[in-house]
Formats: C-alpha cells, sequence, structure tokens
C-alpha cells in the first residue's frame, strides 16, 4: 500500500511524546500531503528515496513548501558494473536501486546526488548496498566521491563495524553524520563511548 498510513501517523505521535532529540521519518512517502502529515505529527525531518527518483519535483515543492531543512534524500547505491573485481574500469561508479536494492536503475548514484541538491533537498542519506549488513566499514570511496560534489550534509549509512569506521565517515569521507544501527543494537558498543571515542579524535559531536 502506497502512502502514509494512520497507524504510521500514531507511531510518530507517540514517538514525539516520548524522546526530546530531533528524529527522521520515512517510508511510503509519495506526496505532499504525507510530508504534511508526518510533520505534524511530530517529525523534525522526512526520508524519501524511490519518490524522490519518479518525482524530483516533488523534492523542489517539499524544500519550498517546508524547508530544506526537513528534506532528507534517501540513496541506495550499489557498485556498477557488479562484481567490481572483474570489470576493470577508470573509475568507481555507482547505480541506483530501487524496492529496496532489488532493482537496479540506470540512474548514476552521483549524479543524482547533485541533482537533489539542485531541487532544494537539505540532506542526503547514503545507503550502500554493497557494505549492508557486513560490518566492514563505509563504502568510503562512494562516500567522498558524493561530498566532494555536493554542498549538503551526507549521512553515511551501511557497514560500520567499528568505532574507527564512524571516525573514518568524517576524517576520509568528508560526512557531517553517520548512522550506525547493529554496532549499537548488539551492544558492541554504546552511544556515550562512540561520542568520546569521536572527542578524543577531535571530532566534536553535539550532545
Amino acid at each position: 500500500e502506497r502512502g502514509v498510513r494512520n497507524p504510521s501517523l500514531l507511531t510518530v505521535q507517540k514517538v514525539a511524546k516520548a524522546i526530546n532529540i530531533p528524529f527522521c521519518v520515512g517510508g511510503g512517502i509519495q506526496t505532499l500531503e504525507d510530508i504534511r502529515a508526518l510533520l505534524k505529527a511530530g517529525a523534525d525531518k522526512i526520508s524519501i528515496g524511490s519518490a524522490a527518483i519518479q518525482n524530483p519535483d516533488l523534492i523542489r515543492q517539499a524544500a519550498e513548501g517546508f524547508g530544506s531543512q526537513c528534506v532528507v534524500i534517501s540513496l541506495d547505491a550499489k557498485r556498477f558494473p557488479e562484481g567490481e573485481d572483474h570489470y576493470p574500469r577508470l573509475q568507481e561508479t555507482w547505480r541506483l536501486t530501487t524496492r529496496g536494492g532489488r532493482d537496479l536503475s540506470d540512474i548514476d548514484a552521483v549524479a543524482f546526488a547533485q541533482e537533489m541538491e539542485r531541487c532544494g533537498a537539505g540532506e542526503l542519506l547514503v545507503n550502500s548496498l554493497d557494505r549492508d549488513g557486513t560490518q566492514q566499514g563505509y563504502d568510503l570511496p562512494l562516500l567522498r566521491a558524493i561530498t566532494s560534489r555536493v554542498r549538503i550534509p551526507v549521512i553515511a549509512s551501511s557497514g560500520a563495524g567499528s568505532k574507527k569506521d564512524v571516525l573514518d565517515a568524517f576524517t576520509v569521507a568528508r560526512c557531517e553524520a553517520a548512522l550506525v544501527a547493529s554496532l549499537v543494537h548488539d551492544g558492541t558498543l554504546t552511544i556515550p563511548d562512540l561520542k568520546k571515542y569521536l572527542d578524543q579524535n577531535n571530532i566534536r559531536v553535539r550532545n
């Protein structure tokens, strides 16, 4: 079912009442009405993926109507050609995927990131399908290719396996933020420990 459903809005309302930090909501967002409803329910930002590919004008309208700071673009990227070790080429390339990584498009991920910036997006969440769930580190070449070509903040996602991986997202890939999931969920590290480590390495993190 497309679009934001009422149960999702109720969940957002409950989260907004329970926490005191900004949070972003994504999934099923197709229209300006979906965005308006989520922001009204308490979300600080909304994340758009497939709809941005299908209708870039939605991003322009959302940025104009609600402010760029509310609009996060989620890019699911995969190295192309697949099986990178067997395809010699002059430079790294990545394509966007849709439907949770099941379908590989012919859209260049870096060029799309630039287009989303021109449309007014405020941030880019870059997910590497090659690194997702591997805990082998973020795809630093992908992230650096994007951060070197856009001026808006880029969030590293997919592949963090250690505190050093998170540090690399800031120092090597020049990202503004990093997403960690399983590292925290499985108890490998805590957010306070990670913040302390980053601070010791001259990366200032907001409280």
